[in-house]
């Protein structure tokens, strides 16, 4: 591959592919970035690019952003879309892979509740290229497993900590979707008529742990005159949002209403990734996402802490990794799905 180099562990290049009939797209939609790659028969990445998620504007702005960014990452690999064997698009939310519809995500441009035909839209803009949906961290989660800190293990749990919580599984070596929604930890009740979530119920991780929510208490917070530096690293960093690096840098400054809510979200992630072993009993949690993979390398130790009290077997514990794959896991994950078999 010619231009190669290394990056979040997976090999990256900007030159032209010499099979173009066997080169795929993969694209992750996230709650505040859109990643897409074009890769190859080994996974491994031609061309990669990154736009922001519209804020607004409900699913068709959205799939004109998800157009935009492929078309961005296949001109990098030299190639135009029409000419990639197939696309995957990993998306956050509950997917029918069979209709190409998404039928529900909160964490996108303000959340929609009516199934959308996301894969049928993106279809018309590609044009002679199959579009397939996945579950963002479920093919972000079959990536580790292939290519990333999962190689070597038969069982693994997920945790993709973001914007949101959610969670994908590989059971003895099988990808396990249930009927297409398995795996979201992050709306698994952490405490029985809690905080209201983003998915409108109460109690679930997410609303403890998920970025959204955490911002959303921390303006609560502020509003009513606690001191924080998080929104002042929030302008200094000119976002819009408390991304994963204001997290991370108002933690460095040891900002009280950060380091709380931190906390908050790791005891809320310690009792439901405990209670996920005891039922399923895997050989491994990989922590991914914007939050996991930042925060991971400090927290982890953490998380296993506040996993310990509620594990039912405590000498054998699941071994913790943090995602190798970096952003690229999920969008690598898309495009596994929409060919390449490793």
């Amino acid at each position: 591959m010619a231009d190669a180099s290394v990056k979040n562990g997976h090999r990256v290049g900007n030159g032209t592919p010499a099979d173009k009939a066997r080169i795929w797209g993969g694209i992750d939609l996230g709650g505040t970035k859109i990643e897409a790659v074009v890769v190859d028969a080994r996974g491994e990445v031609l061309g990669r690019a990154r736009h922001m998620t519209p804020a607004t504007g409900g699913p068709g702005e959205v799939v004109k952003e998800l157009y935009g960014t492929l078309d961005e990452a296949s001109r990098t690999a030299g190639v135009k879309p029409v000419k990639l064997a197939g696309v995957g698009v990993g998306v956050p939310g509950s997917v029918d892979a069979n209709t190409g519809m998404l039928s529900h995500t909160a964490n996108v441009a303000g959340g929609w509740d009516a199934p959308y035909p996301l894969a049928s839209d993106l279809g018309d803009l590609v044009g002679g290229s199959k579009v397939v949906l996945g579950n963002d961290v479920q093919v972000a989660v079959a990536a580790e497993y292939k290519l990333g800190a999962g190689r070597g293990y038969r069982s693994v749990l997920g945790v993709w900590w973001g914007t949101g919580v959610g969670g994908g599984l590989v059971l003895n070596g099988v990808p396990w979707r249930g009927q297409g929604s398995a795996g979201e930890i992050g709306h698994m009740v952490a405490k029985p008529n809690g905080a209201r979530c983003g998915c409108g119920r109460r109690g679930c991780l997410e609303a403890y742990a998920g970025r959204a929510c955490m911002e959303r208490k921390a303006r609560a917070a502020a509003k009513k005159g606690e001191k924080t530096v998080l929104f002042d690293i929030m302008r200094e960093k000119k976002r819009t949002r408390l991304s994963s690096g204001v997290w991370a840098s108002a933690l460095k400054q040891k900002d009280p209403l950060a380091t709380r809510l931190i906390e908050r979200a790791i005891d809320m992630l310690g009792a439901t990734l405990a209670s996920v072993i005891n039922l399923l009993d895997v050989e491994a949690i990989v922590l991914g996402g914007g939050l996991g993979s930042r925060l991971g390398p400090l927290y982890l130790g953490h998380i296993q802490d506040a996993m310990h009290p509620h594990l039912f077997i405590t000498e054998r514990k699941p071994a913790m990794r943090i995602a190798e794959l970096g952003d690229l896991s999920g969008a690598i994950g898309a495009a596994l799905l929409a060919g390449p078999r490793m």
